[in-house]
């Protein structure tokens, strides 16, 4: 679709025309499309959110020879279809299904009438029950997030790994970045966004850190949200701070490079796969900076930790988000058994001398 696409300069958003003035389609699908992205402005999202939900949408849109009010069930299943054999990943056919039902719905609500007046059709429904995806594991070995023990063991080597690197500064704020990834649960695309005032080491009992671009869900822009600082991450941020930050330029980043500009998302994942691959573990032993996150989740629930406080910990509108996230080990509900059974046992001991 390309050029048919609305470009998204200053001062080029506009609202459809009248229905006597538009005859070509994909013009009027690129006005339709600039009166849905200057909803985005007026619900007062930010400039880079604007600009990545317009960059998905047109990527969506370039994938069909036809506007979206004649879309049909048979093109979004081949447009699934084409993704899925692309090999991307289930998030990404979802970002791309969730903005298609975004701006069909908008098209659907406010510009049926014109539709119909200016093509003699009604706005088609391609999207059902059969194409919507969910989310769905087979709760095989490589999903589950990394154990406690290996993320202990994990830590102690990069915490080691101090002592010998010829770049200290960039090693002590890796070990502190990836601490705060666990601890916290943010997402990386949250961590890099991170400035140095968002750190409130005064606030609950061991501080927050203010995640003001928490991630948008179904194109409702960031949702902000407080994280304690859990685990001693209140320590590892103070240390980090007063004696690791100084290192780098004066700048408003929390973790930043040595020209004190905030981290890519893709630095991020490249410096942890170094630092595994240096640690010498075998493939199925490593992990991403989300896998931390979802080991952030289960170590959670399953130490006792609330599902819903688990919930608003890692920022997820819909609990059963969360719960896909959580993946007890194993031999999780033995244990559970166990603790109950001691606990049980515990209190028949405690009240046996009382009915003596």
């Amino acid at each position: 679709m390309g050029e048919r696409f609305l470009r998204l300069i200053d001062g080029g958003l506009t609202s459809p025309a009248d229905a006597s003035e538009v005859r070509d389609v994909w013009a009027f699908q690129a006005e339709c499309v600039g009166a849905f992205v200057s909803t985005w402005v007026v619900r007062g999202f930010s400039p880079t959110t604007i600009r990545c939900y317009a960059s998905l949408l047109e990527r969506v849109l370039d994938r069909f020879d036809r506007a979206v009010w004649q879309l049909e069930p048979s093109d979004v299943d081949a447009m699934l279809r084409d993704l899925l054999t692309a090999g991307r990943a289930a998030g990404t056919r979802r970002q791309y299904l969730q903005m298609l039902r975004a701006f069909h719905g908008f098209v659907q609500a406010r510009y049926a009438p014109q539709v119909r007046a200016l093509y003699g059709i009604p706005v088609g429904d391609p999207l059902d029950r059969y194409n919507r995806l969910r989310h769905i594991s087979d709760g095989s070995p490589a999903l589950q997030p990394p154990t406690a023990e290996r993320l202990t063991d994990f830590f102690a080597f990069a915490r080691a790994h101090l002592a010998t690197t010829s770049d200290y500064a960039a090693a002590a704020r890796d070990y502190a970045l990836l601490r705060t990834l666990y601890h916290s649960g943010v997402r990386v695309s949250e961590l890099v966004r991170l400035d140095s005032c968002d750190v409130h080491p005064q606030l609950g009992p061991s501080g927050k850190l203010h995640v003001r671009f928490g991630k948008a869900a179904n194109t409702s822009g960031p949702r902000p949200r407080w994280t304690p600082l859990l685990d001693g991450l209140d320590r590892i941020l103070a240390w980090y701070r007063s004696d690791i930050r100084p290192l780098f330029p004066d700048s408003a980043p929390l973790f930043c490079d040595s020209r004190g500009e905030a981290l890519k998302p893709e630095t991020v994942r490249d410096r942890l796969a170094r630092l595994v691959q240096l640690e010498g573990r075998p493939s199925p032993e490593r992990f991403t900076p989300h896998a931390l996150r979802r080991a952030c989740a289960t170590h959670h629930y399953e130490q006792g930790m609330d599902l819903i406080a688990v919930q608003q910990l890692l920022g997820h509108h819909h609990i059963a988000s969360t719960m896909a996230y959580v993946k007890p080990s194993h031999t999780f509900v033995e244990d559970a058994w166990r603790r109950a059974t001691r606990t049980a046992v515990a209190g028949l001991a405690g009240r046996a001398p009382g009915r003596n």
